[in-house]
């Protein structure tokens, strides 16, 4: 499996894992057809790099770290467990997929419950693939106050279908344009629960 870096905006750098072995939980009754991408200690290594520069907003600022769900609730947790201070959680919830493998028309689900006037929201999603999913919720986190917005995602595509859309402003690990799961993302509504992240071997 190779790995290497690429710069995420600001500096910001991501590891970036590409398809290799066959997966470790291949025997398992209903399991896709699917190869590892990045396997857990690449995806801990990248819990902690974000993590890492999470920890000094915590300390300096009023946080709210916002969970997107479904996707971002394993990431959301992970991070929350490797940071220090005082903050607040909370999440949301905005649908594309609906369960299938393409996007579909956003839906605005579940906006965030407590307060964000003034306070530096630290948004955390499991995958950046065209960014339309963040950028509601990040301009939703603006228009209800937030003094300061800090997009996080354990998963970028590496294409160009974002159309001119921002990027997040932390990156875990950057994978090929190919249909993953696992860490919060999901195959057909299961196993998100994997702590590895793995691809269907029809897009490899």
């Amino acid at each position: 499996m190779a790995v290497g870096h690429r710069p995420a905006r600001g500096g910001r750098r991501a590891a970036v894992v590409g398809a290799g072995r066959l997966t470790s939980v291949s025997g398992i009754s209903g399991f896709p057809d699917a190869v590892i991408v990045a396997d857990e200690a690449q995806v801990r290594q990248a819990y902690e790099r974000i993590s890492a520069e999470l920890q000094p907003i915590v300390f300096s600022a009023d946080c709210v770290l916002l969970g997107i769900m479904m996707g971002g609730l394993m990431p959301t947790a992970r991070i929350a467990s490797l940071l220090s201070g005082d903050f607040a959680m909370d999440y949301c919830q905005v649908s594309r997929y609906r369960g299938g493998l393409r996007g579909g028309a956003l839906e605005w689900l579940q906006p965030p419950r407590i307060e964000l006037a003034g306070r530096t929201v630290l948004l955390v999603d499991d995958i950046f693939d065209e960014g339309i999913t963040l950028e509601y919720v990040v301009d939703a986190c603006r228009h209800l106050g937030a003094a300061r917005v800090v997009s996080t995602v354990l998963v970028r595509k590496r294409h160009q279908r974002m159309a001119g859309r921002s990027l997040p402003d932390l990156v875990g690990l950057t994978v090929d344009d190919r249909y993953v799961f696992g860490c919060g993302m999901d195959y057909q509504h299961r196993w998100r629960h994997l702590p590895a992240i793995y691809a269907l071997r029809e897009d490899v």
